[in-house]
């Protein structure tokens, strides 16, 4: 009877849990439990968090955004610390990265499910290499992360300890690489705006770590001669990549010259502009005070953060090549083409379909949850006086979809219901577009039914 019920009971999850619904799953059961954890009084230093407190800060640590209730260096012990560190590369990784890892290492089969999901996550086109793939992720994933390791310990030794330096600059280069943007520093790293070490090496994990797993693997069986050429799909992210980051960097500078950047040294200017053009793209560190940004620059960040990183990378928002097709595609559009043409191919309709899919359900998301914080928010204020309240609420909410962090001041003091709003945002930034590529890549063969056409005006 029992073997029967075993069977029953394996073939409903068979069918009812689909890779998709595996991915979710997942991250959500990594949330609950570091909510739980967070949660004992062990992990906080002024008495247990508050419950929402505790899964607030578990979601942003699983979901590699950085967004923070409570001050990490501060208001958590060094066992709540240790606790958001691995909770970052569980979420920067996945789970089913980690549970695959696992099983190889006990000598057990992976699952076809469990195949799909690491393949669907990291590359573009699904390949019988399977564990050359796992391999080349946690390798390129754990040799980054000592290197930012060992750069940033040489320049924290000059202001803390050799254990203290090493501890701070495992943390964050951890956070770095993840795109999560936790900092053991209140002030970000604000103190260390002008640093050429710290900088140049918080940008490199950033850039690396969102730069997505397969390209770093084309660009270096490319430059080890094993690979003829790039992927589109590693010349697309490769170059938006590029673009975002220099023209953020000179429009950052622009806007914020004769105000944040006054009066700080050229070495300094320099640094915070490609800083603040880098860190928005998923990361959420900073180095200058983001509430005291013009609107422009506000505006620069925002779009931004919600490109975000590439596909198959640690960070989040719709992603470069999504953004990159949305444009080729008006483009194209208005020279008359009905495809989608770069350097002499024809990108699938099913894809380009795919991402304006995500693009507009991204914002649609946003929308949503940014009309939530305003209505459960100051509504006893005068219009005049919460004015400012769109923006930093409009600014939370694109920061927790795209993963960032970054926030203009707000978080704190978000109420119950806000901090709701914004961690099922952080959720579904983290894991909704990916799960909706998923949904919409299976093709025909489903239940749909198909109508006579009848045409509608648009435009």
């Amino acid at each position: 009877m029992s073997m029967k019920i075993y069977i029953k009971i394996k073939n409903f999850f068979s069918r009812h849990l689909s890779p998709s619904r595996i991915f979710v799953l997942s991250f959500a059961g990594v949330i609950l439990l570091g909510a739980i954890l967070l949660h004992f009084p062990f992990s906080a230093t002024k008495g247990p968090l508050r419950f929402v407190d505790a899964l607030f800060t578990s979601t942003s640590a699983v979901c590699v955004t950085g967004l923070i209730v409570v001050d990490t260096g501060k208001d958590l012990s060094l066992i709540g610390q240790v606790i958001t560190l691995f909770l970052i590369q569980i979420g920067g990784l996945g789970i089913i990265t980690f549970s695959t890892v696992f099983f190889v290492l006990m000598g057990r089969g992976i699952s076809f499910k469990g195949r799909e999901i690491v393949q669907s996550t990291f590359i573009h086109t699904p390949t019988r290499n399977f564990f050359a793939i796992l391999k080349s992720v946690l390798w390129f994933t754990f040799v980054t992360e000592a290197l930012g390791t060992l750069f940033l310990s040489i320049r924290f030794s000059f202001d803390f300890s050799f254990g203290t330096a090493l501890y701070q600059a495992l943390y964050h280069a951890v956070s770095a690489f993840n795109n999560a943007g936790f900092s053991l520093h209140s002030d970000s790293l604000i103190g260390y705006q002008g640093d050429l070490i710290v900088n140049l090496t918080m940008m490199g994990l950033i850039v690396h770590g969102g730069i997505g797993f397969i390209v770093q693997n084309e660009v270096f069986s490319r430059l080890k001669r094993v690979q003829k050429k790039l992927s589109i799909h590693a010349k697309m992210a490769l170059i938006t990549t590029a673009i975002l980051i220099f023209s953020g960097s000179v429009l950052f500078f622009i806007f914020e010259r004769n105000h944040t950047l006054r009066d700080l040294p050229v070495l300094n200017q320099i640094l915070a502009s490609m800083f603040q053009s880098v860190t928005p793209r998923t990361a959420g560190f900073h180095t200058v005070d983001i509430g005291s940004l013009t609107n422009a620059t506000l505006l620069l960040m925002l779009v931004l953060m919600f490109i975000g990183a590439s596909p198959g990378s640690t960070g989040g928002g719709v992603k470069t090549t999504s953004a990159t097709l949305l444009t080729l595609l008006m483009w194209n559009r208005l020279k008359g083409n009905l495809d989608v043409n770069i350097f002499n191919r024809t990108i699938p309709r099913e894809i380009v379909s795919r991402s304006i899919s995500i693009i507009f359900a991204s914002a649609f998301s946003v929308a949503i949850i940014t009309s939530v914080l305003l209505i459960a928010g100051r509504g006893t204020l005068p219009p005049l006086e919460s004015r400012h309240f769109f923006i930093e609420y409009l600014f939370e909410a694109v920061s927790a979809f795209g993963t960032v962090g970054l926030s203009m001041g707000v978080t704190s003091a978000l109420n119950d219901i806000q901090k709701g709003a914004i961690t099922l945002l952080m959720f579904a930034g983290r894991v909704g577009p990916l799960t909706l590529a998923f949904s919409l890549s299976r093709g025909p063969g489903g239940k749909g039914l198909t109508y006579a056409e009848e045409g509608v005006m648009v435009g």
